[in-house]
């Protein structure tokens, strides 16, 4: 039986965590720590909050004193650590809160968990770090896609953040001996994604016949990863991995966004053919009247910086952990857009906020 904090719990891919971790694990103790920053929300854990092996702690990684104090009274041996300031466009336009957060966040969950876990009284321990393969930099057409042995060249504060909150997770294995792992993962997409993001952006924007904004002509391609696909990943780490080791968590995806654009368009516009109750819920989107979403593509002036291509070589993670992705980025996306169709009330109350206005012009 494990107890595991899992900071950033109330997020996008920590909620799901939550629940693949407590309907898999059962009999384990789980306690999210989360400051509730605009894509945290509580409402996210709603039915975890109903499992007595689950706490919700309303606080932020930054506090030294706070996880050092959950870590003694919950028995904690195992932090997943998820949150982080991950919205490439918003670091680009506020830095700032991406090195507290990421950077200095990281530091101070480092710090507590060697004095309680290392210093007070050595304990087994498992420290497991969520990044991402902004990291390795961008890649031209034909490279090949980034392993865990390819050099860092973050090109965004956030993927520079990222990089560096690596390196101090690697220096408290080599130099103080804490017991860590780090993932480093392609994009995620599925349920409770908060819409600021390509994917949730783009079906959510086509219900309500708003434009489809695309940087540039389109063509960036990204490597995309079912988020319980990920969380499939971060389990066998934490079972089978090798302390200090760093392990990719890829999907053998990869897409341009304009390709999934028009993915999305297809799919809705056929499921409003065959459904009568979409045309009445989803009113404002075109295939209500009978018209393919395609016309709300919209190209944009592309983003400063913008990395043409990520993509990951997940052979690591496969040959010695046995991993292997559940889902086709066909399948997986199915499964996104009908949890966007069936939790409405979720993602309208979000876009009803006035900063949904910045992010239609800004995601990834």
């Amino acid at each position: 039986m494990k107890n595991l904090l899992v900071t950033g719990g109330a997020g996008f891919i920590g909620t799901n965590f939550v629940y693949y971790w407590l309907n898999k694990y059962p009999e384990d103790h789980i306690v999210v720590l989360d400051a509730l920053t605009y894509a945290g929300n509580k409402a996210n854990l709603s039915e975890a909050q109903k499992n007595p092996k689950f706490e919700f702690v309303h606080g932020n990684i930054l506090d030294e004193t706070l996880v050092e104090s959950l870590l003694i009274h919950h028995k904690i041996d195992t932090i997943v650590h998820f949150a982080a300031e991950s919205h490439v466009d918003r670091s680009i336009h506020g830095p700032d809160e991406f090195i507290n957060t990421n950077i200095v966040g990281t530091h101070t969950l480092l710090k507590a968990a060697k004095k309680i876990w290392l210093d007070d009284k050595p304990q087994n321990h498992r420290f497991h770090h969520i990044s991402t393969d902004e990291v390795y930099g961008s890649l031209k057409p034909n490279d090949p896609p980034f392993t865990e042995t390819t050099p860092y060249a973050p090109n965004s504060p956030y993927a520079a953040s990222k990089a560096a909150s690596d390196h101090l997770v690697r220096a408290y294995h080599k130099t103080y001996g804490l017991q860590v792992t780090i993932s480093n993962c392609s994009n995620n997409y599925g349920p409770y994604q908060f819409p600021e993001k390509l994917i949730p952006l783009i079906i959510t924007n086509i219900l309500n016949g708003k434009p489809l904004p695309v940087y540039g002509d389109g063509k960036q391609i990204r490597d995309w990863l079912y988020v319980d696909d990920h969380n499939l990943g971060v389990d066998l780490i934490l079972e089978k991995g090798k302390i200090g080791e760093t392990y990719n968590i890829g999907g053998n995806n990869e897409w341009t966004n304009i390709d999934i654009v028009k993915l999305a368009c297809d799919l809705i516009y056929n499921k409003f053919s065959k459904n009568k109750d979409l045309v009445k819920t989803f009113s404002n989107c075109p295939s209500s009247q009978g018209k393919h979403p395609e016309t709300l593509i919209t190209h944009v002036k592309d983003r400063l910086g913008h990395d043409r291509r990520y993509a990951i070589n997940a052979e690591k993670i496969t040959s010695d952990l046995g991993y292997s992705p559940r889902e086709s980025f066909e399948t997986g996306i199915k499964k996104t857009l009908d949890w966007v169709l069936e939790n409405k009330k979720w993602w309208r109350k979000i876009m009803d906020k006035s900063f949904m206005e910045w992010v239609n012009c800004n995601y990834d």
